[in-house]
C-alpha cells in the first residue's frame, strides 16, 4: 500500500480543488521549473551520444562493440524509468526525477574515473548508470501535463523538449572544448564531455529537488480525488476519467518503433563518419544538428498535435523518419551536409512520433497510476533503444551503415499501418457505440 507525501496540506489542496486559477498558475509554474532543468539535462544527454561508442571503441578495441555503449545506457534507461515512474507515482515528481538526474551524474563520473582507469569493468557498470539521466531527461515531459487541460498536453509535452535543446545542442559543440580541457587535467579525451554530463545531470536533478513544490503530481492526484468524490455524493456514475488500453497500446508502439529507428542510426553516425575522415568537431555539428532536430520542433509540433489530431502527426513521424533513413542509406561518406540532412530529419521524425505517442499515453491513463504507468511504457521504450544501439554496430560490422540504414526506414514504414488500424478500429468501436444507444 503506498501513502502520499503529506507536505501539501490539506486547506491547501482543498484550495486547489476549488480554484482554476491556482491550478492554472501551478501548471504554468511546474513548467517554468521543468524548462530551467530540462536545459541542464540537456547538456548532460551530449557525452552519451557524441562520445560513447568512440569510448567504447578506443577502450574494447573492436568496431562490433561500438554499439554496446548506446545498449547499456538503455538498459539502464530501462531500469531506471521503471524506478522513477514507481518513485514518482508514491511521493511525486520531485523525489523521482531528481533521484533519477542525481543518478545519472554519478554514473557520468563513473565513466570518467573508468576511463582514466582504463577499466572496462566501471565503465560498463558506469554507463548503465549513466543510462538514468537519459530516462529521467525523458520522463521530465510528463511532469508538465500532470495540470494540463486534454487540448494542452501535447503543448505542455513540447515546452519540455524544446527547453532541452539548449543544452543538448551545447553540449555536442562542446566535445572538443571539454576533450582539451580533460586532457590538460590528465583524463583521456573522449572522456573529457562526460564531465560535463556530470555537472549537468546533478544540477538538473537539484532543480527539481529545491523548485517543483508544490508537486504537480500529488496536487493533480488530490484534485481528481476531490472530484470523484463530489460525483459520488451527486449520484453520478460515470468516472471523471477512465484508462484506455487501446490508446496505451498505439501510443507505446508509435514511441518504440520511433526509437529504435533513431537510436540504431544515430549511434553508428559517428563511427561511419570517423570511418571516413570526419573529425571530432564535424560529428560534433552533425550530432548537434540532430539532437536539437529531436527537440527545437517541439513547440511547432506539439501545437500541431493538439490541433491536427494525434493520428495525423504519428503518420507524418512515419514519413519523415523513413525519409531520413533513405537519405542516410543514400548519402556520400565524404559530404558532411547530407548527412546533417539525414540526421536532422531523423531528430525531426522522433519529435512527431514522441509528441503524438506521449500525448495519447497522457490520454489514455487516470492520475492515480498514471506516473507509473508511464514509467513502465518508457521501459519499453528504453528497451527497443537497447535493440537498436546493440544491433547496429553488428549490422554495420557485418554489412553497411547502408544497410542498417534502409533497416530502419523498413521500421518506419510500419509506423503508418499501426496508426491506421488504430483508426479503423476506433471508428468500428464508435459505431458500435451508437447503434447500442
Amino acid at each position: 500500500m503506498t501513502h502520499e507525501p503529506h507536505t501539501i496540506s490539506d486547506s491547501l489542496i482543498r484550495s486547489y480543488v476549488d480554484s482554476p486559477d491556482m491550478q492554472r498558475q501551478l501548471y504554468k509554474r511546474s513548467l517554468r521549473i521543468v524548462v530551467l532543468s530540462q536545459i541542464f539535462g540537456g547538456a548532460g544527454l551530449a557525452a552519451g551520444v557524441t562520445v560513447g561508442a568512440l569510448l567504447a571503441q578506443d577502450m574494447l578495441g573492436a568496431e562490433s562493440y561500438a554499439g554496446i555503449p548506446a545498449a547499456l545506457m538503455t538498459l539502464g534507461s530501462a531500469v531506471s524509468a521503471l524506478l522513477v515512474g514507481r518513485l514518482s507515482q508514491r511521493s511525486g515528481r520531485r523525489f523521482g526525477l531528481a533521484a533519477g538526474f542525481i543518478a545519472g551524474g554519478i554514473g557520468a563520473i563513473g565513466v570518467v574515473l573508468a576511463a582514466v582507469s582504463q577499466s572496462v569493468v566501471l565503465l560498463l557498470a558506469s554507463l548503465i548508470i549513466y543510462g538514468a539521466g537519459t530516462a529521467t531527461n525523458l520522463q521530465a515531459r510528463y511532469a508538465g501535463t500532470d495540470l494540463a487541460k486534454p487540448t494542452q498536453r501535447a503543448t505542455a509535452v513540447s515546452i519540455a523538449l524544446v527547453s532541452t535543446t539548449f543544452g543538448a545542442v551545447a553540449g555536442p559543440n562542446l566535445v572538443d572544448v571539454m576533450g582539451r580541457y580533460a586532457a590538460s587535467i590528465g583524463v583521456p579525451t573522449l572522456a573529457g564531455p562526460f564531465l560535463l554530463s556530470a555537472v549537468a545531470f546533478i544540477l538538473a536533478g537539484l532543480v527539481f529537488l529545491i523548485f517543483l513544490r508544490p508537486d504537480p503530481l500529488v496536487v493533480s492526484k488530490a484534485i481528481i480525488k476531490a472530484q470523484l468524490h463530489q460525483s459520488t455524493l451527486t449520484n453520478m456514475q460515470t468516472p471523471l476519467h477512465k484508462a484506455n488500453n487501446r490508446g496505451l497500446i498505439v501510443g507505446t508502439t508509435i514511441m518504440i518503433l520511433t526509437q529504435i529507428v533513431m537510436v540504431a542510426i544515430m549511434t553508428m553516425t559517428p563511427i561511419h563518419m570517423k570511418h571516413h575522415g570526419h573529425g571530432l568537431s564535424d560529428i560534433g555539428v552533425v550530432i548537434g544538428i540532430h539532437v536539437g532536430s529531436m527537440y527545437f520542433p517541439s513547440l511547432i509540433t506539439g501545437v500541431l498535435v493538439d490541433k491536427l489530431g494525434r493520428t495525423a502527426m504519428s503518420i507524418a513521424a512515419g514519413a519523415v523518419l523513413l525519409t531520413a533513413a533513405i537519405v542516410a542509406a543514400l548519402a556520400p561518406a565524404d559530404s558532411l551536409w547530407v548527412l546533417i540532412l539525414a540526421l536532422a530529419l531523423l531528430g525531426l521524425g522522433w519529435n512527431f512520433g514522441l509528441i503524438s505517442g506521449t500525448a495519447l499515453i497522457v490520454d489514455s491513463t487516470e492520475p492515480a497510476t498514471r506516473a507509473k504507468t508511464q514509467g513502465k511504457i518508457d521501459v519499453l521504450i528504453a528497451l527497443a533503444g537497447v535493440s537498436g544501439g546493440a544491433l547496429s554496430g553488428m549490422v554495420v560490422a557485418h554489412s553497411s551503415y547502408t544497410t542498417l540504414s534502409f533497416a530502419g526506414g523498413g521500421l518506419a514504414l510500419l509506423l503508418i499501418p499501426v496508426v491506421i488500424w488504430s483508426r479503423k478500429k476506433q471508428k468500428v468501436m464508435a459505431s458500435d457505440d451508437i447503434s447500442l444507444n
